[in-house]
């Protein structure tokens, strides 16, 4: 009998146990807080993934499920220097370990060099995606080069005229001191 895996609702053991492979392409728009971050709406950019299950012993001789996920996509940022438009590509590559319950992947996630999750039969495997691209937006998304010259200058000439213009307030000190000279 062959299984259907759907993104939606993975069997995460199953797939591991078949060692199957799950891969599609989705609209970036289905991706709430992906969408959130974008400079613009996402129009047609697209979201590819690729999950590949399988099945490792554990030192006791017990098959642990694995999941390879790789994916990838392009979101219009704002450029941190000139504040205009940027396409940064993001992409993930990363395993995960599954395992019982949330105690266990609590445990045991702070030692592990992979990261461990807790299996289940309906795992939404767009959400982990949805999270691991996020985690790759860079804190400041910017442009090589950027498309207009960008002034790095925080001289603002209005500014300047303004505290030019406001007194001094050490000249009444001042005056004091050499009235007192004088």
């Amino acid at each position: 009998m062959t299984r259907e895996f759907t993104a939606g609702r993975l069997d995460v053991r199953r797939l591991a146990e078949a060692a199957a492979t799950l891969s599609g392409e989705d609209a970036l728009s289905t991706y709430a807080r992906l969408s959130a971050e974008l400079a613009a709406p996402a129009g047609d950019a697209r979201v590819r993934f690729k999950a590949t299950g399988a099945s490792r012993d554990d030192p006791a001789g017990h098959p642990v499920p694995w999941l390879h996920l790789t994916a990838g996509a392009t979101l219009t940022l704002v450029c941190q220097r000139c504040l205009l438009p940027v396409d940064v590509p993001l992409q993930v590559d990363r395993w995960f370990r599954f395992v019982a319950d949330e105690d266990t992947a609590a445990a045991e996630d702070e030692e592990a060099e992979e990261d461990v999750l807790v299996a289940t039969r309906d795992f939404d495997l767009h959400a982990l995606i949805e999270d691991e691209l996020l985690m790759e937006i860079p804190v400041t998304p910017r442009h090589g080069n950027c498309p207009q010259p960008v002034q790095l200058s925080a001289v603002d000439p209005d500014f300047e005229a303004a505290e030019a213009a406001r007194p001094n307030p050490f000249a009444a000190l001042e005056k004091l001191r050499s009235d007192k000279s004088g």
